[in-house]
């Protein structure tokens, strides 16, 4: 399977021509679900959740499915009747040949004082984990970890201790798109140094096999 970032949390994922979007939210490339014959969203913040962006991914291919918790799918379900399905921790499914999990059912803590929402992270084929916005467990082996690295309700100890806690083999950087050049090479050697995985940074457009 060839993995594909795409900006801040959005992944695709690729395999025997058949290809899964993951979070193709405002940050991400006008065009990031087109193409797409499997969506999955995690949550409804913008950074993530992105009408029109998922809407002509849906429109490009009228095959193309959406799979996400009840927040987003209430919100085009109606548009695309028999297309937008629901989902929450502990669901599994199979679409377009590629197995998820689903894990994980609130956002992190961003302050007390907010209410939390509703997240999921997305585990595809027994071996890449998308938590979304929460430092999730899902208590299955990972090999590569999708890490959320830079965001307002995270620290990089947060940030390596869960690297720690879940034992991929290696983490890719997404959630990256307010993360400066300048501090870059702060977070890859902390990782690098002390997480206990192989870092993989990659630029928006590069890919790697998993």
């Amino acid at each position: 399977m060839k993995l594909t970032k795409k900006r801040h949390s959005c992944v695709r994922m690729e395999k025997d021509g058949l290809t899964l979007v993951i979070d193709p939210g405002v940050f991400s490339e006008q065009d990031a679900a087109v193409g797409a014959d499997v969506i999955l969203v995690t949550h409804e913040h913008p950074d993530h959740f992105d009408p029109g962006r998922l809407r002509a991914g849906l429109e490009a291919n009228p095959a193309a499915e959406l799979w996400t918790l009840a927040s987003v799918a209430d919100q085009l379900s109606a548009a695309f009747p028999g297309r937008v399905h629901t989902v929450g921790h502990g669901d599994t499914f199979t679409a377009a040949g590629f197995d998820v999990q689903v894990h994980g059912e609130l956002h992190a803590v961003i302050h007390p004082d907010l209410p939390r929402i509703t997240n999921v992270g997305y585990l595809v084929d027994a071996g890449v984990f998308h938590p979304g916005d929460a430092l999730t467990v899902p208590g299955y082996p990972v090999d590569t970890l999708l890490l959320p690295l830079m965001a307002p309700w995270s620290k990089i100890s947060e940030v390596i201790d869960y690297v720690r806690e879940v034992k991929p083999r290696r983490t890719v950087d997404v959630h990256d798109a307010l993360l400066n050049d300048l501090a870059r090479p702060l977070y890859d050697t902390h990782l690098a140094n002390l997480s206990g995985a192989d870092h993989l940074r990659l630029a928006p457009g590069d890919g790697t096999a998993t």
